[in-house]
């Protein structure tokens, strides 16, 4: 069943790739993506399918496009082109440092430190965290963090083990502890974002920008908060930060429809119609491999994640992927991005299938994707 799936995936991606030259997807509501230039947060999970094609192929066609898009992420950081976001790790983790990691590119190497940089300017000294959106005193977001930041905390990281730079490391602590804190409830669900007040750091409340309301659970920001700190753990050794990514993930397994697959958000009434989230399962699949990794052979825990794991993507492969559909363009159905807002509320996902193509070599040939240095 893997091989078949990722066999597929991997065809689709050359074939993007050939119809789509040095273009990158966007969301639409359309079944297809809207391909044009990086100006988005997304782009990133392109590149790095393509890097993941490239180590389970050989293939050089994407080596070559991999270290196309390279210069391409330069040329977006150099111009400041749409980055005045924290998700700057979505962009250069599986572009740049995917590029360091499969190739030893010391021009993909230099580009994630330059990106580890500029994430740092989304630090607040004031409130010690790391700004989501908007810039500094923005009267809206100016004192507000995201659960999503978590999975960009590796780019410092990483810079600091590169470096030997503590900045990077004391910041990424100082933010992963905020967000524990304050983003995970104590029923081990999460917010999606946290106000504080940009002046002294004090904690105001939770809300959210694209879950049901403030108080539920955003799928997605819940399959970020089980992979991010489980990254963090993996960096930083605090088992603090892995019981977290356990017990989120344990709330995530236990909210889960009878297919296994997560709907957009879990206090979401269920009705007929009520949008999937097949991306948030993608990514929660990832983010429990990633704590089993961390495990002992005789941990309680390993059966669970295992089976939820394999439960989760036999019925994303089964149910949702677009095998035998060679016209499509993307890997998974029914993700959805801002149900709300009315974008994309039922589509294919790039990060979605990005996560989901991840998942597959994680549990067939151990390629773990592009978050940190193996």
């Amino acid at each position: 069943m893997w091989q078949r799936a990722i066999e597929d995936a991997v065809q689709k991606t050359k074939r993007n790739i050939e119809t789509f030259p040095m273009q990158f997807p966007h969301i639409t509501t359309e079944r297809r993506y809207d391909w044009g230039i990086n100006r988005d947060w997304i782009e990133g999970f392109y590149t790095g399918m393509i890097w993941l094609c490239y180590e389970y192929t050989g293939d050089p066609l994407f080596k070559e496009t991999g270290l196309r898009h390279v210069e391409d992420y330069r040329e977006r950081l150099t111009a400041k082109r749409n980055l005045d976001h924290h998700d700057i790790g979505f962009l250069y983790l599986p572009s740049a440092l995917a590029s360091w990691i499969v190739d030893r590119n010391e021009a993909g190497r230099r580009l994630a430190l330059d990106a580890a940089e500029h994430l740092m300017t989304r630090w607040r000294e004031d409130g010690r965290y790391l700004q989501a959106w908007g810039p500094e005193g923005d009267p809206q977001n100016g004192g507000r963090i995201i659960v999503d930041c978590m999975m960009n905390l590796p780019l410092l990281y990483w810079a600091h083990a590169q470096t030997n730079d503590d900045r990077y490391r004391e910041r990424a602590v100082l933010h992963a502890e905020k967000s524990r804190r304050y983003l995970m409830r104590g029923d081990d669900s999460s917010y999606h974002t946290f106000y504080f007040d940009p002046a002294d750091g004090k904690p105001i409340r939770g809300g959210t920008h694209q879950g049901f309301h403030d108080g539920s659970t955003w799928t997605r920001g819940q399959a970020w908060a089980i992979y991010g700190f489980a990254l963090s753990y993996r960096y930083t050794g605090d088992p603090a930060y892995l019981e977290t990514a356990k017990r989120a993930a344990r709330y995530f397994v236990d909210h889960l429809p009878e297919d296994f697959v997560a709907y957009w958000d879990f206090d979401a009434p269920v009705e007929p119609g009520t949008p999937r989230d097949s991306s948030a399962s993608a990514i929660a699949a990832c983010g429990m491999l990633e704590i089993v990794g961390h495990l002992d052979a005789d941990d309680a825990d390993r059966d669970w994640l295992n089976e939820a794991v394999e439960r989760s993507m036999k019925s994303l492969v089964a149910n949702y992927a677009s095998i035998g559909e060679p016209e499509e363009e993307g890997l998974i159905k029914h993700g959805s991005y801002h149900v709300r807002g009315g974008l994309g509320p039922d589509d294919y996902m790039i990060w979605g299938d990005y996560y989901y193509l991840e998942a597959l070599l994680r549990l067939t040939k151990g390629i773990p994707g592009y978050w940190y240095e193996r």
